[in-house]
């Protein structure tokens, strides 16, 4: 249960759901829980069946299910197609950090006299905004961000604390900036003279779409020439690494440590498990799905599941007994291929007589 004083009554939760109530719809509810921590004065839900075994016996004050398990629910339920939607929705009525929303500038953060600020805007303490930024209604920007010149944060979008934005980029709408995230660093960009490095300079910017989230310490380069392009609706974990000039389509979902290296264009509907790797310059179509730890070395031009690697975990005296088999893969693959050839070489009569006795034995 929460202490922030949040309650709605089951009717008002039903009427913004739209979903059928059955019970008291006067009934008050004041958090969401599990179904097996859930008390009288909480809402749980049901999305998965697998934890189906707690509802005869859940205290909730009511849950959100599927019309199918109406009749098991031993309290008031919310009945939809898709509760784990619902819950979803439901979430942000309750989220705390939310209802603890004031507008105004912190007095220890820097705005700068050219910088344009919407109206009920949040600057939290130690805030620094440069520069020529535009600040669109509705911001929270968390204490000890940073936005960098010229930049642009769209209407609603919350940067938690800490998060960096470079100079030179555009935030859509309703985007989520975790902690530690940074948009608009440097692309990693270097020319070699055969002794010694040379920085390129990244003269592209980033632009992200509406209703675009990062997670904590995650990293989106800013391009070198052209901008790095994030589309609307893309949801990027934690610690990711998206290199200059990548660009990712809407709707598209990347999981916790994925590495994208430069110029490589995911499509729309794309999903890339924890710790798929992206070699540059490929192109993936819409609808791709990468399992987890997979490296991507070539382009994929069909909707689809992929993956690579090795199989899965094994002891390790297994594992390197077959890292050594592996390695000779090729002499044997080379050694089948002659023997194959002897065989068809052999005059018809040998051939047959070979077969035969295969057969008899």
């Amino acid at each position: 249960m929460n202490n922030n004083d949040i309650s709605y009554t089951l009717q008002a939760l039903a009427e913004h759901l739209d979903a059928r109530l059955i019970g008291d719809g006067a009934r008050q509810v004041r958090a969401l829980a599990t179904l097996g921590d859930a008390g009288p004065d909480d809402i749980a839900f049901l999305a998965n069946r697998a934890y189906l075994k707690y509802l005869p016996g859940t205290r909730a004050g009511a849950v959100l299910l599927h019309p199918s398990h109406a009749d098991e629910c031993p309290v008031a339920c919310l009945t939809l197609d898709n509760p784990y939607l619902g819950y979803a929705r439901l979430s942000r009525l309750f989220d705390p950090l939310a209802a603890r929303f004031e507008a105004g500038v912190h007095e220890s953060a820097i705005v700068s006299p050219s910088a344009r600020i919407g109206e009920n805007v949040q600057i939290g303490p130690q805030a620094v905004i440069e520069a020529g930024v535009v600040i669109e209604r509705d911001v929270v920007v968390g204490p000890g961000c940073v936005v960098g010149a010229d930049s642009v944060i769209g209407e609603g979008s919350r940067l938690h604390a800490n998060a960096t934005v470079a100079h030179g980029v555009m935030i859509g709408k309703r985007a989520i900036l975790h902690s530690g995230c940074v948009i608009g660093g440097d692309g990693f960009g270097f020319a070699h003279d055969g002794s010694r490095w040379h920085k390129i300079a990244q003269l592209g910017g980033v632009v992200l779409g509406d209703d675009v989230e990062v997670g904590s310490c995650s990293s989106i380069d800013r391009g070198a020439l052209g901008d790095t392009l994030i589309g609307n609706d893309v949801k990027i974990d934690s610690q990711v690494q998206i290199a200059h000039n990548v660009q990712i389509g809407d709707h598209s979902a990347l999981a916790g440590c994925v590495g994208i290296a430069g110029s490589t264009r995911v499509g729309r509907h794309c999903m890339l498990g924890g710790g798929v790797g992206l070699s540059g310059h490929l192109t993936l179509c819409d609808g791709v799905q990468v399992t987890g730890m997979s490296l991507v070395s070539h382009s994929i031009h069909e909707p689809g599941v992929y993956s690579s690697g090795a199989g899965g975990t094994m002891p390790n005296s297994q594992w390197r007994k077959n890292a050594v088999r592996f390695k000779q893969l090729d002499a044997l693959a080379k050694r089948l291929s002659r023997l194959e050839k002897r065989r068809d070489e052999k005059p018809d009569v040998e051939r047959q007589r070979d077969e035969k006795y295969k057969d008899d034995s």
